[in-house]
């Protein structure tokens, strides 16, 4: 590994020998005067990232808070919206819903994703590989493809419904209302909470279950003595995302909610229905209040966290039990086919011609003919759209965690960069879409009788806000992976370069980014996955010169056009598994060659 080798007293003694050469080579004002640009340098771009993180998060959130805070004609009028809104049986009942499906979703998918995380880490069952490739599939569609299968499965014509049509006895659910959202909700969270409770099961040190086992404590004892102890922060963090995940979801809940509201799709009727942006104002803070206090619940319980792998540490092996593996290999093979099952109902019924008359297949849905939502246009602009939020997005994620992780000093100013890197992660897509309308598209603010003109109105109803939404969205995750990478790199790359006069630009570029390259790569993928499947983030944004893929859909779905929207949403589904797949075989190469020091 590159840390050993550097860590070995011949090289530092070397690095020592380089860097009293270079200071006996540089005059000491030059070398000072060095270091006081440098740092100047990484203050002036630290302090860029502050603003440019104040314009397109906190500003656009001020202005949706103050509008929450006066009536159409922009009178302030102080808490009387919120007042109507608490005194409405029918607005206020959309709190009250929201909590209940995301606490029973949270559940669900919590405990499902923990069985399978457990088998997929504890146990050596076969096909791990296979199992963890399938639960991820519900992260590369749109929940609005949730819930259109749904409806193909459950709905009043459903093949479940039908009974394989007549071939075996049907069962109904009540699928339009809290049935509908719970489990396309769950479909949604369960591979977020599998792939979270992964990372917390595999980090073990076997030594406390041989601990454990010598003081001849049971299996449920080790479980709720060990287990549970050494995962109970990743547990949580689970928990919260879920939640949070399930509460701000917009696309499924549209689906199949029927008259059963919830606060996303509250939003969407006032600001898109009856044009009464003050109210959605008012319901887009009401939704915020809980997501932003489960998130800062979640930051308290991180920062208690600490480490559970020790330098001595011993990694767990699983130990063969083959009437437990048995199960556990059963458990997830019926979830792998459930999943498989549920998408190839969306591809079959998007193919089937007139459902369920004529079972022919085809692909009339996929023309698109004699439906809105902009086609196959609308299918390349969210390529588009996708793939600047990609390259722009992970541009500034990684270099923003670059220059607060490993910058010195300045801990004021990196503190305040840091807090409103992770801030995005507190606010639902459909939030910040209300709050981009209110700010970009004001042509001004009146300040004591003064007016200031915006100067970023132009931008507004282009693709530019479009992909500044999807930077904004996803940048906390994609900030956070950047700055897990970059701890993994020691401290000494930077201090042996300030020391022997290297711009830190050149050893970003020489060094840091060539060993980050894997990390970088994840970031770029996932913004274009997630800019690809989003609906909450555009659907105020987007203008009808440029419109979007996942809108489509949910244009579709509302005209009736069930079949055509299930048939973009599977378009939006294999591009994104079809963009993976290739980014796997593409970058390998790469990825080789940028890793080699890495020895494996």
């Amino acid at each position: 590994m590159l840390i050993q080798k550097l860590n070995s007293p011949t090289v530092l003694n070397d690095a020592m020998s380089t860097t009293i050469t270079a200071h006996t080579n540089l005059p000491s004002q030059t070398y000072w005067a060095t270091l006081d640009k440098e740092l100047w340098i990484r203050r002036l771009l630290i302090l860029l990232v502050c603003i440019w993180l104040l314009v397109v998060v906190v500003l656009p959130l001020f202005q949706l808070l103050s509008k929450s805070f006066a009536d159409a004609d922009g009178r302030f009028v102080g808490l009387a919206l919120y007042r109507t809104y608490f005194s409405t049986p029918s607005l206020s009942n959309s709190l009250f819903n929201s909590l209940f499906v995301s606490v029973l979703t949270t559940c669900i998918s919590v405990s499902l994703g923990f069985l399978f995380a457990y088998a997929l880490t504890r146990t050596p069952i076969a096909g791990k590989g296979f199992f963890k490739a399938i639960s991820m599939m519900p992260l590369f569609a749109p929940t609005l493809l949730n819930g259109i299968a749904l409806v193909y499965l459950f709905g009043r014509k459903g093949l479940i419904t039908l009974g394989f049509f007549g071939a075996l006895p049907g069962v109904e659910i009540n699928l339009y209302g809290p049935a509908g959202i719970i489990i396309a909700e769950v479909l949604f969270t369960f591979p977020q909470a599998v792939l979270m409770l992964c990372i917390a099961l595999g980090m073990t040190d076997a030594r406390l279950y041989e601990a454990a086992e010598s003081l001849g404590a049971g299996r449920v004892r080790t479980f709720f003595t060990v287990t549970l102890p050494s995962i109970r922060y990743g547990l949580i963090s689970t928990v919260f995302v879920c939640f949070i995940l399930a509460f701000t979801d917009f696309g499924a809940p549209k689906v199949v909610g029927g008259n059963y509201n919830i606060l996303a799709t509250d939003i969407y009727k006032q600001v898109i229905g009856q044009q009464n942006f003050a109210m959605g104002a008012v319901v887009s803070v009401v939704l915020l209040i809980p997501t932003v206090v489960a998130f800062i619940i979640d930051r308290i319980f991180q920062r208690k966290q600490v480490a559970l792998i020790a330098a001595r540490s011993v990694p767990l092996v699983p130990r063969p039990q083959p009437v437990c593996d048995g199960l556990y290999a059963g458990y997830c093979a019926l979830v792998a086919f459930l999943i498989t099952g549920f998408y190839l109902t969306a591809v079959y019924a998007s193919l089937v011609k007139v459902w369920p008359y004529t079972l022919d297949l085809g692909f009339w849905h996929y023309k698109f003919s004699g439906t809105g939502g902009g086609g196959y246009a609308a299918f390349f602009n969210s390529i588009r759209m996708s793939l600047y939020s990609a390259v722009f997005g992970t541009a500034i994620a990684f270099f923003a965690a670059y220059l607060i992780e490993k910058s010195r000093q300045m801990n004021s100013l990196r503190q305040t960069a840091y807090f409103l890197s992770i801030l995005p992660l507190a606010l639902p897509g459909l939030v910040i879409g209300l709050a981009y309308i209110f700010f970009f598209n004001a042509l001004g603010w009146n300040l004591s009788g003064i007016f200031i003109p915006n100067p970023l109105n132009f931008i507004y109803a282009s693709m530019g806000i479009l992909v500044i939404s999807n930077i904004v969205h996803f940048f906390s995750v994609s900030f956070l992976t950047a700055t897990t990478a970059l701890k993994q790199l020691d401290q000494e790359f930077e201090t042996l370069s300030e020391s022997m006069g290297v711009p830190f630009t050149k050893t970003f570029a020489r060094v840091t980014v060539p060993v980050c390259i894997p990390a970088i790569l994840e970031i770029g993928m996932y913004y274009f996955v997630n800019s690809m499947a989003t609906v909450s983030a555009v659907i105020f944004l987007y203008s009808a010169d440029i419109p979007l893929a996942s809108v489509a859909v949910a244009n579709m779905d509302d005209a009736g056009d069930v079949a055509p929207a299930c048939a973009m949403s599977v378009l939006i589904l294999l591009t994104n598994l079809a963009v993976r797949i290739g980014y796997g075989f593409l970058t390998r190469r790469l990825k080789t060659r940028s890793q080699a020091w890495t020895g494996q």
